[in-house]
């Protein structure tokens, strides 16, 4: 999934990401918002033919947004491996 990074400040970072779907994005953005130093996290869907969505972190203090959207990942990243059918 390619990822172009738009903004990324002290504490914002804002992500054009080409080819997920809305599943993808309300997972991570759920695991997003209930962390501790975020302050908002959001998708922005765009028109569905023409542009990919955008993803938006801000956090709190010193949490650095990249950081915290590593992390994330990263543990949603684990419990899809653990799947087994």
């Amino acid at each position: 999934m390619p990822v172009k990074v738009l903004i990324n400040e002290k504490n914002e970072l804002r992500l054009r990401i080409t080819g997920e779907s809305h599943t993808a994005l309300q997972m991570l953005r759920d695991r997003l918002n209930n962390h501790k130093s975020v302050e908002y996290a959001n998708y922005f869907p765009g028109h569905p033919e023409l542009d990919p969505p955008e993803f938006y972190i801000r956090t709190t203090g010193k949490a650095k947004p990249q950081a915290i959207l590593d992390e994330i990942v990263g543990s949603l990243s684990s419990e899809f491996d653990s799947l087994t059918l």
